[in-house]
């Protein structure tokens, strides 16, 4: 065992007296050492209850005959971060989670690991770190909010974001807006619809990494106990049949996982994320191959924001097992860290009722959720979460209102400044250019909110899984290494085809060449880790990860 390292022989004298001054035993030395990376804090709260689903895993470990070892992960809430300074943290803690879990878990040997983690970019850092580290692990993810309603209707954070358009457009009074105030967010959990932490939670499913119906497990459920139990007990069991996560995540795994994101129409924020994991497997996903999977896989369920049903009726008709059940011949027949194969747990795929998963004969739409749409104004890619565009706005061609800031666009969409036929355009929101990449998702729900039928939006930035309408993220080359949405005026036309992939600025090659040798990067001071972060970060189109 890894952990012999720190606790056998007599030049270990002094690491046993320390790990005695934990309460170890002499008997507990002999067994597996198991870290339990705890995502807990008090300002996510997708991690309210963390704390709880963390205690059952370590019970599960010591029912198995392991030694927990429990230590923090950071944690940040995108929707608090959102629309200020704040998010420019959110994607680069991706990778300051991946690290601290490594050097944790390097540092004193565990012999296996659990993650526990909710939310946008914390599933992804400890994916990352498990796949990296490559020793026994299993992935608890915390599980989605339940929704509270109003009016008969599912409310979520969605609506919260989009209730202050709608007040400022006169569709709703003040006391209305108090009411999706309290009651958007009402219990601990993932945001409820199928946003990037429900989306990610998913994956984490679907790649084999946590336990049938981890994902869609309410949080603060029996359920999630049961399963954070049954997990903390695998661990010990794989670290005894020395089974790592790379024997059984594999590139086949990721196409499962691609599959399964264009079946739900999940979060444009997964073409970041699952390229950044598999890389850490040694396994590159190009961006063309989320499109290609796109075209051929059909879209069958509509969760918030493409409908009013949430992750909780999802797992009322069966999860990620009856999706997978409905979907079989699409999908790999890979091994998962349960020991058995997708096909054996979709075989008993459970609903209690529920029915808003569709057949393949009978999808939504005939392609998946999501599209990658290239052209001069994205040559390396941009993406679209295509299942949440209305049929009439699939082509569109529009005027450009360029911004180089997300706080001016949204200053000017609630001043009315808009126009129906216009595209706005907010640049400089990159990995490198913000720097971090942050989400436009104030943006796009004030469009949203204040009824504008006829407006798109684009942005080398990114996209919440919450963001519908015709809204196109991930813009690459972005603004800031010179990319064709750096040189973009006011007044220039834009054609965005959705069904031939396509996104194009109206402008001649020779008044982009023009434009190209004024153009300059914007100055700006960096300092601290976003400093670090812009250095060191790649493009979108290749998961934003740290260069090599």
């Amino acid at each position: 065992m890894r952990s012999d390292e720190v606790k056998i022989g007599i030049e270990r004298t002094a690491h046993r007296a320390l790990l005695k001054a934990l309460g170890v035993t002499d008997d507990e030395m002999d067994k597996p050492f198991i870290g339990v990376a705890n995502a807990y804090n008090t300002i996510v709260p997708g991690h309210m209850s963390l704390d709880k689903i963390t205690q059952a895993v370590k019970e599960g470990i010591y029912a198995a005959g392991g030694v927990p070892f429990e230590f923090g992960v950071i944690g940040i809430c995108d929707g608090i971060a959102m629309g200020h300074d704040g998010m420019k943290f959110a994607l680069p803690s991706r990778e300051l989670i991946a690290d601290s879990i490594e050097a944790m878990v390097e540092a004193h040997r565990f012999d296996g690991l659990v993650v526990v983690g909710s939310c946008d970019k914390i599933i992804p850092g400890m994916l990352m770190a498990v796949l990296r580290l490559n020793i026994p692990a299993v992935v608890v993810t915390g599980g989605p909010m339940n929704p509270e309603r109003i009016d008969g209707r599912n409310v979520t954070i969605s609506t919260a974001f989009e209730a202050a358009g709608m007040y400022k457009g006169g569709k709703i009074s003040e006391e209305e807006l108090k009411l999706y105030e309290d009651f958007c967010a009402p219990y601990c959990g993932s945001c409820q619809g199928l946003y990037t932490a429900n989306t990610m939670q998913i994956m984490t499913e679907t790649l084999g990494m946590s336990l049938p119906y981890c994902a869609t497990s309410p949080c603060g459920s029996s359920r999630k106990l049961r399963i954070a139990k049954q997990s903390g007990k695998r661990v010990v069991e794989l670290v005894k049949q020395e089974i790592n996560p790379r024997e059984y995540v594999t590139e086949k795994s990721f196409e499962n996982a691609i599959t399964m994101d264009m079946l739900i129409g999940g979060s444009t924020n997964t073409v970041l994320h699952l390229p950044a994991i598999a890389k850490e497997a040694g396994i590159k996903l190009p961006l063309d191959l989320f499109d290609e999977i796109g075209r051929k896989t059909p879209h069958i369920v509509a969760i918030d924001p493409a409908s009013n049903y949430t992750i909780a009726d999802l797992d009322e008709s069966g999860g990620v097992p009856m999706l997978i059940k409905k979907a079989k011949e699409l999908f790999n027949n890979e091994m998962t860290v349960s020991g058995m194969k997708i096909y054996d747990i979709a075989e008993k795929a459970i609903s209690r009722g529920g029915n808003i998963i569709r057949d393949l004969s009978n999808p939504i739409h005939e392609q998946g959720g999501i599209a990658i749409l290239k052209g001069n104004l994205a040559e390396k890619g941009a993406v679209i979460k295509s299942a949440a565009v209305s049929e009439d706005m699939m082509v569109f061609e529009g005027n450009a209102k360029c911004f180089n800031s997300e706080q001016l666009a949204l200053k000017a969409i609630l001043n009315g400044e808009i126009e129906e036929g216009d595209v706005v355009v907010i640049r400089y929101m990159g990995p490198k250019g913000a720097p971090g990449m942050p989400e436009m998702l104030l943006p796009t729900a004030a469009i949203s909110g204040m009824g504008y039928k006829r407006v798109a939006l684009i942005t080398d930035g990114r996209f919440s899984g919450a963001t519908r309408g015709p809204c196109i993220g991930h813009v690459s080359p972005e603004a800031m290494v010179g990319g064709s949405i750096a040189l973009v005026e006011d007044g220039d036309r834009i054609l965005i085809n959705i069904p031939e992939r396509k996104i194009e600025l109206k402008v001649s090659e020779d008044e982009l060449a023009d434009r190209r040798e004024k153009w300059k990067p914007p100055e700006r001071e960096l300092k601290g880790y976003l400093a670090k972060y812009a250095k060191l970060v790649g493009s979108a189109d290749e998961g934003a990860a740290f260069v090599d």
